[in-house]
């Protein structure tokens, strides 16, 4: 496609009319062509006005090129978008059309190049992607209108990024429906090496041919036209590209959810380096809306075949435990593919070392969404066969956990059930005085001896009892994170949470883990963690104005660039032109430290990773005292004995 930003000035792009300035346009357009479709829309008879419509929609792609389709073809997008379920302009012949103009496009380049028509196969192919939506009537008239083989050369990336953007969407609306999946299907293969090799390296595309290219001049005007409708700078552009690589991700991996979910070529799928891929997949926070990687990834642990692909990569296993304990929206769905997992008994053995270690924090939660009791579940599955897999499981941490789970889900459950409410009471103030205790010892720095005294109090307190027994989780995460364990600070941290009602609501247990996710560099589940943070402060917060602690707004800060979405793509892109640059210089000599030479600049690129490796919270950096007089270090003291006061 550099060809294109190469041909001449291409005039701006018409802005995109809404429903009613475009109804207003045709109104007041005036010509004296008979087969104008503005004047034909404007035809106050049903009848003939459906007569011309279909008429202008056979012969719009034949007629001459001196006729502003793109115009046309704008409107009838933003009518699509804005009525996709009007069946008027499908009945009438628009899916034919829309096909003729986008085989046109890829077969008449002269044509293509020629006024702004190299954007009338986007808006084509966005139509019947919009069309094709809901209907499943819609999607039959496509696959006869012959709508299939035009957009598979744009999925073959025949024009650019933006066209097979709307191409996969278009298939994957195609694919959904029982009644048209054979005909995507026909090209079975074909689009799902297409769709995993999208979804694994558009974000990489984008990044180079767009969104990292920042001489504006080098960039294809027509891309910044769509992605901005023309109005917007570098930064909207870079935002709308942003917004679109992530839905080209996700609509390829929707249209590998229609094979998957018939268990059609799971072969291709289930291959270990997409799996690996796949599972780091997330959408970005600019596109929420979609389970992304870990979507597939439930839907292939639905059959038999996946389940075992999946139960031989560690690094899927590994991701969807992390995503199990955490705040995401789809965290429910890493707990189901886990679930799935366990409860195969050709799986289960696989998994269950690594599992149990994360899925034993959640055997308290009580609902997620809209499923309940998902605590009482998981701990069933975890105690399936309890006593047999005393004998099959070597690690001795798994062995304890599972023990742990069984005492407290099991044999303690017994007991309490059958003590009196008085017996409840005194516990209850018994757990409580250990608590005054443990606070007491926090104060005075044991911060050890704090730790064996929650340990205590979360003993003695009732199982019933949970609001206080969250917050005995939570201070002794807290006393974690204080003695440097950021594993053990999110174990405690996550109880807390799954004792919250709602779920992952305590504010305290979120920052918290949030902290100990950054001691330990996973910078998207800290980033989770310190929204919801952030959200509970704002939705707690009841002055007029709105106060976000600086410390949380200074983790996001330092997490967005980690977790955005072209971070890889950009670490990627670095490399290579330092690569390149290395292999250009005449002077360059290869010596036998070069490989340590790409391993410190790598490290100087990552910089601002590096520091993940520390407790970012407004205590983490070390008093200087040389450069500061004693009455500053004495403030400075006050302030973090303040702020760990607040925090308990």
């Amino acid at each position: 496609m550099d060809s294109l930003k190469k041909k001449g000035k291409m005039t701006p792009i018409y802005t995109t009319p809404k429903t009613s300035d475009f109804d207003k346009m045709v109104s007041e357009q005036t010509c004296t062509n008979p087969c104008c479709f503005f004047c034909i829309m404007k035809e106050p008879d049903p009848s003939l006005r459906r007569a011309g419509i279909e008429s202008c929609f056979k012969e719009m792609p034949l007629i001459g090129d001196d006729q502003p389709h793109v115009l046309v073809l704008s409107g009838l997008w933003n009518i699509a978008m804005t009525q996709p379920d009007d069946p008027e302009f499908p009945s009438l012949g628009i899916f034919d059309c829309m096909a003729s103009f986008i085989d046109k496009g890829i077969n008449d380049r002269c044509w293509l190049l020629r006024d702004q028509n190299i954007y009338i196969p986007y808006y084509a192919a966005h139509v019947i992607g919009s069309y094709t939506m809901n209907k499943v009537e819609f999607a039959e008239k496509a696959i006869l209108a012959g709508v299939i083989p035009p957009l598979m050369e744009l999925l073959r990336g025949k024009i650019s990024w933006v066209e097979q953007r709307v191409a996969v969407r278009a298939l994957g609306h195609l694919a959904s429906y029982e009644r048209t999946f054979e005909a995507v299907a026909a090209y079975e293969d074909e689009v799902v090496r297409l769709g995993m090799h999208l979804a694994s390296t558009c974000l990489d595309e984008v990044y180079v041919k767009f969104v990292g290219e920042k001489d504006k001049s080098k960039r294809s005007k027509y891309h910044c036209d769509l992605l901005t409708r023309g109005v917007g700078g570098l930064e909207m552009e870079n935002r709308k590209a942003e917004e679109w690589a992530s839905q080209l991700q996700c609509w390829s991996l929707y249209l590998l959810n229609c094979f998957a979910c018939k268990e059609r070529s799971l072969n291709l799928i289930c291959k270990q380096e997409f799996l690996k891929n796949l599972s780091g997949m997330w959408g970005g926070l600019v596109n929420h809306s979609s389970p992304a990687g870990v979507g597939l990834i439930r839907i292939l642990c639905y059959s038999k075949y996946g389940r075992k692909s999946i139960s031989e990569s560690k690094d899927v296993l590994e991701n969807l435990c992390h995503l199990s304990r955490s705040s995401d929206d789809w965290q429910y769905m890493a707990i189901d593919c886990l679930l799935l997992l366990l409860k195969d008994p050709d799986t289960r053995y696989k998994v269950i070392e690594i599992a149990t270690m994360f899925l034993i924090d959640l055997v308290e939660l009580k609902s997620l969404g809209d499923r309940s009791r998902l605590g009482e579940t998981i701990t069933k599955a975890l105690l399936l066969d309890y006593k047999q897999s005393k004998f099959r499981i070597k690690n001795s941490q798994v062995q304890k956990a599972l023990q742990e789970t069984w005492e407290l889900k099991v044999e303690r459950r017994k007991r309490e059930k059958v003590m009196s409410e008085e017996k409840v009471e005194e516990r209850r103030v018994l757990g409580n005085l250990i608590k005054q205790q443990a606070n007491h010892l926090f104060w005075l720095g044991d911060v050890e001896a704090a730790v064996k005294s929650y340990t205590e109090a979360l003993d003695a307190c009732p199982l019933k009892l949970r609001k206080e027994r969250m917050v005995l989780y939570s201070n002794r995460a807290q006393c974690y994170l204080m003695l440097g364990d950021p594993d053990a600070a999110i174990r405690d941290s996550t109880r807390a949470l799954c004792l919250s009602n709602p779920a992952n609501s305590h504010g305290k247990s979120l920052w918290r883990r949030s902290q100990a996710y950054d001691m330990k560099g996973l910078a998207r589940e800290s980033l989770m963690d310190c929204i919801m943070f952030i959200n509970g402060c704002i939705n707690s917060e009841t002055s007029n104005r709105l106060k976000i602690p600086y410390y949380a707004a200074r983790m996001i800060s330092k997490h967005m660039d980690a977790t955005w979405l072209f971070a890889n793509a950009q670490s990627k892109a670095t490399i290579s032109h330092l690569r390149e640059v290395q292999e250009s210089d005449d002077d360059y000599e290869i010596s036998s430290n070069e490989d340590q030479e790409c391993d410190e600049m790598m490290s100087m690129m990552m910089e601002k990773k590096s520091i993940a490796s520390g407790l970012s919270t407004i205590i983490e950096e070390p008093l200087i005292v040389k450069e500061r007089n004693w009455r500053e270090t004495k403030r400075a003291r006050r302030r973090n004995k303040a702020v760990v006061a607040r925090s308990m």
